[in-house]
């Protein structure tokens, strides 16, 4: 018996800050104008794609103390942005970026509720973690939490969110208009909770949302990462692009969600990635050559390696060699906001320099090579065929697909591949459930039976 094909899930992501966005290409928009988040989210929409996912930066990256510009550098905040387009779209789960290191767990999980109600039920939360002392410099809460820490308090804080979000009885309001009774559960949104992290009592003020409760996204690599995934996570950004580690990825957390107590298929895994389409193979190779060479300018390659070095790389020529001294990790840091990429830089350094002897590589070929690796290139067939084998092979249960070009970059995805997918009955021609839940294909959330606040006496 043949089993039926896998339904390929789809988001479709505008990144934070970033330099993978060509924003001086000519056929970009505004970054910041809410015309660009429409056009993306109804292309999106009109692929059948399931949700438009929200990149967020928190902070402008800087160098030697100075905004490095050629990033995009500014961002509206993501959830006027989502709910904006929950007016304008009608199935597209809407899906942000939200930290739970700089917020409290009150006030987003009420804003993620309230989005929650406003879409109709299309709400998601990408969660992460932040133990970046520059990036905390902007909250209150500063960035003094270790990095073993952050995983402790997300935990306590995606747990702490749905007992607010089941806080409400689905059939808590009566709004019996001849008794004047507005609330069948007198207790409705009752909480307390006492933990490491938070410790919080009162009542929630937004009623059971459409889905119960908004998906969760999460990030998961590291074992520890990987188990909080799998416990509290809806849906985990997969880091494999390759067939055979995204394989073994998948039965790892199949594996953990079992230890977890929770069921299989109950958590969906999603890689991200970009696309360029060509007529040909080789019109998609020259695209992509010079897409990447727009994405790395000589001064961005420059201080993509000075994230690494920790040095000032700014009097080496981009179209010559790579630099000359060693890394200097102890040093002052010359680029703040931006992850560095190599736990050993003098490791990294040396696999480089091989990499630009063996390969003849400058500066800048360099960190093209490195930083700006597109996971689609081809023709729409050729994509179209690689996403379905890795999808059918279960390396995923789908993609989360960006371009350089904001906002119109999608548009060619959708023109060209989608309908291949389509042909195959691997994607959807018409939207089947009313929320962000039922498309994924996730289960429904259960309805607590006893809804004792945490900590109250029984």
């Amino acid at each position: 018996m043949t089993s039926p094909r896998k339904q390929i899930i789809l988001g479709h992501y505008i990144g934070g800050v970033n330099h993978h966005t060509v924003w001086s290409d000519p056929a970009a928009g505004s970054q910041i104008a809410f015309s660009s988040f429409r056009h993306a989210a109804q292309a999106a929409e009109r692929g059948k794609f399931d949700f438009f996912f929200l990149a967020e930066g928190l902070i402008l990256r800087e160098r030697l103390g100075q905004i490095f510009d050629q990033d995009i550098v500014g961002r509206p905040d993501t959830l006027p942005v989502l709910a904006s387009l929950a007016a304008v779209t009608e199935h597209l789960g809407l899906v942000g970026t939200l930290n739970a290191t700089f917020n409290e767990p009150y006030e987003l999980a009420r804003q993620l509720a309230s989005l929650d109600h406003l879409s109709g039920g299309r709400a998601g939360w990408n969660v992460v973690t932040s133990f970046d002392a520059f990036t905390g410099q902007n909250f209150r809460r500063g960035g003094f939490l270790h990095r073993d820490d952050r995983y402790v308090r997300a935990e306590e804080f995606v747990a702490l969110a749905r007992q607010l979000w089941d806080s409400w009885a689905a059939d808590a309001i009566a709004a019996d208009a001849e008794t004047g009774r507005f609330l069948r559960d007198a207790a409705a949104g009752t909480f307390r909770h006492s933990g490491r992290q938070f410790d919080v009592a009162g009542r929630f003020t937004v009623p059971r949302s459409p889905q119960g409760r908004p998906v969760v996204l999460q990030a998961g690599v590291s074992p520890q990462g990987r188990d909080f995934a799998a416990a509290t996570a809806d849906a985990i950004f997969s880091p494999y692009h390759e067939l055979g580690p995204a394989q073994e990825y998948y039965r790892d957390i199949q594996a953990r969600l079992a230890r977890a107590g929770r069921p299989p298929g109950s958590v969906k895994l999603l890689p991200g990635g970009a696309f360029i389409l060509g007529d040909t193979e080789a019109d998609a190779v020259e695209r992509q050559r010079e897409v990447a060479r727009a994405q790395v300018s000589g001064r961005t390659a420059q201080i993509l390696l000075e994230t690494v070095w920790n040095r000032d790389l700014s009097g080496y020529d981009p179209d010559g060699p790579l630099p000359d001294v060693d890394p200097d990790p102890a040093g002052p840091p010359v680029i703040q906001g931006r992850a560095r990429l190599a736990e050993d830089p003098f490791e990294t350094v040396r696999t480089w320099r091989a990499l630009a002897e063996a390969n003849r590589y400058s500066l800048r070929d360099l960190a093209i090579r490195v930083f700006s690796h597109t996971e689609f290139v081809g023709t729409p067939t050729q994509i179209a065929d690689r996403l379905d084998h890795f999808v059918q092979n279960d390396g995923s249960d789908g993609f989360i697909l960006g371009s350089h070009v904001t906002p119109g970059g999608i548009d060619e995805f959708v023109d060209k591949v989608v309908p291949l997918l389509q042909e195959r009955g691997s994607l959807r021609a018409e939207y089947s459930g009313t929320t962000l839940r039922e498309n994924l294909g996730l289960p429904p959330v259960p309805v607590a039976a006893d809804r004792t606040p945490q900590g109250a006496p029984a």
